[in-house]
């Protein structure tokens, strides 16, 4: 089992940037995918970034490909987000997700999640 914690959240303006960390336990953090998800107020869950256990693939929504990077430290048990160029419509409770199989872009394929953190961009 794995437990996932996010940090780094907060309020940014339009442009600026963000650094989301999500702390796993456990000793097999490298066995697991990883992925960011994000829900906006009265929005579905949706995927942001995934990347594979060894960090050798990653993947992003159309939404916020060439403005974030999903990197993970396995020595640290933890897999970051950096968002640069933030925009207003990046507004969201960020997730982090794990999954014992190939890291997907389906909420659905991810068996644990953190709690999540905040992130508010104003214009």
């Amino acid at each position: 089992q794995v437990q996932l914690v996010e940090s780094g959240g907060g309020l940014v303006q339009a442009g600026g940037s963000l650094r989301l960390s999500c702390a796993a336990s456990g000793r097999t953090f490298s066995s697991y995918g990883m992925g960011w998800f994000r829900q906006a107020p009265g929005k579905e869950r949706e995927f942001v970034a995934r990347i594979t256990t060894r960090g050798t693939m990653t993947s992003y929504a159309a939404s916020v490909k060439g403005r974030f990077t999903i990197s993970r430290d396995n020595a640290k048990n933890t897999v970051y987000l950096q968002m640069d160029s933030l925009k207003p419509e990046d507004t969201a409770v960020y997730y982090c997700a794990a999954t014992g199989s190939i890291s997907t872009t389906q909420a659905r394929d991810y068996n644990y999640w953190g709690q999540g953190t905040q992130v508010t961009v104003s214009s």
